[in-house]
């Protein structure tokens, strides 16, 4: 049975998606994007502070589905660029204890909103 995550923790879908969906205990987050949910604005500052607020964002939608970042399985982070991989990596090693989720990073050409980084969690209960 597919059921819809959502929360108000966690900014709103910009397009025909969904937060998050939850299917035989996996929970598949969209891509996440740095923006501060109180404001619908991107958070300031560069990729660390934005990667940063994107954890925030994802801990609260796998809250919602009673989840936590111990549950996640497999990332995959998008980059606009490259060179911004040492900053966002700092951030993320930061989010995991003990075991890190297989995770894949891919440069892209642009973001949705021009964003630095957009992060999406499969996670498992």
């Amino acid at each position: 049975m597919k059921k819809i995550i959502s929360t108000k923790n966690a900014p709103e879908a910009i397009g025909p998606y969904s937060q998050a969906v939850e299917v035989n205990g996996m929970l598949f987050l969209s891509g996440m994007l740095p923006i501060d949910p109180t404001t619908g604005s991107f958070v300031p500052g560069g990729v660390k502070e934005q990667t940063a607020q994107i954890f925030i964002n994802i801990k609260a939608v796998l809250s919602v589905a009673e989840m936590n970042i111990g549950h996640v399985v497999k990332t995959t982070v998008y980059l606009n660029d490259m060179s911004l991989f040492d900053g966002m990596n700092q951030v993320y090693a930061s989010q995991f204890k003990d075991v890190f989720p297989a995770r894949s990073t891919i440069a892209v050409k642009s973001l949705p909103k021009n964003a630095l980084v957009e992060i999406e969690v499969i996670a498992f209960k």
